[in-house]
């Protein structure tokens, strides 16, 4: 039987006031060429246009938008060569 040794001095962790945010869905935003992990994390309620997602693995640069957790890419025509 093992006994659990409790520090007198400590009490239990105060937790924040509950407000609506606790049960918020986070999640990581992932390169949509790789499928790694970018430095961004997104919350349910996070809205994102015309962003520049860049990813640290392949060193790729893409525009996204984000609404309700659903990331878009944004295409952008390629530049028209200039014709005489």
């Amino acid at each position: 039987m093992q006994v659990k040794k409790v520090n007198p001095g400590l009490t239990e962790p105060k937790r924040k006031p509950s407000t609506g945010e606790d049960n918020m869905k986070i999640e990581w935003i992932l390169c949509p060429f790789c499928g790694s992990k970018t430095r961004l994390k997104i919350r349910d309620d996070t809205v994102l246009e015309n962003f520049p997602l860049y990813c640290p693995k392949c060193k790729h640069e893409t525009l996204i938008a984000v609404r309700q957790l659903n990331l878009s890419i944004i295409q952008e025509p390629d530049a028209k060569t200039q014709s005489r």
